[in-house]
């Protein structure tokens, strides 16, 4: 309907249907956030003349729509509480062989300031590596695993400590075969296995002395985003 109005009937329908009303919702919320940012690169590929700028320019397009339309219930549908609870108990039973530190997190997209200029997954998990403070481990061995689902994407953060005795190659290789799982929407069996991974080379490397305790620095809980 003209200038945004909702017919009586099609209004309750939708009020009487809270599925209909939190897709409207998710639409809502979608174009608020990027319209802005979407006039303004319409503007600039309109001036552009060369296609190659042109074709750059709708695809950045295309992301912010594919990653602004998922939200917070994307990730506990790919999660739900169930499978967030088996991770956090599975992020226990290893740092009980380890004096590191795990923290799993989970983002449906990447926020628009990070789209605007062309972040990629990595670099927002290394934002959040330092917000959740996993830097700040008496042994800097924290490490992080970074699941961005509009990108089927994994990324694993580690502080100095373990790097120092982990190349990046290492890392890469392990993220790289990791992969094929979260292409697959298994996130279940993709994060399990990026947690034993990660857990094997704390053992090897920051093995929990016999008798010992992990003081357990940072929370276990599954960031979901």
């Amino acid at each position: 309907a003209a200038g945004g109005w909702t017919p009586p009937a099609q209004a309750g329908a939708v009020a009487g249907d809270p599925a209909a009303a939190a897709v409207l919702a998710r639409v809502a919320a979608v174009v608020v956030s990027v319209r802005v940012g979407v006039a303004i690169l319409v503007a600039v590929v309109r001036r552009e003349t060369g296609k190659r700028q042109q074709r750059i320019m709708w695809q950045k397009i295309k992301r912010i729509f594919k990653h602004r339309w998922q939200d917070e219930s994307d990730s506990r549908k790919a999660v739900p509480a169930e499978l967030a609870e088996r991770l956090r108990r599975r992020v226990v039973a290893s740092e009980q062989r380890h004096t590191g530190e795990v923290r799993i997190c989970v983002e449906a997209g990447l926020p628009l300031s990070y789209l605007w200029r062309n972040a990629t997954a990595r670099q927002r998990a290394v934002t959040l590596f330092g917000k959740f403070r996993i830097w700040d481990t008496a042994h800097n061995n924290g490490v992080l695993i970074y699941l961005l689902l509009a990108d089927h994407a994994i990324e694993i953060v580690a502080d100095r400590g373990l790097n120092a005795v982990v190349s990046p190659a290492q890392w890469q290789e392990m993220i790289r075969h990791l992969s094929q799982a979260l292409r697959d929407n298994r996130y279940e069996d993709g994060l399990t296995q990026a947690l034993e991974e990660v857990s094997a080379v704390l053992v090897e490397h920051f093995a929990l002395p016999s008798g010992a305790a992990n003081p357990d620095e940072l929370s276990d809980l599954i960031v979901l985003m």
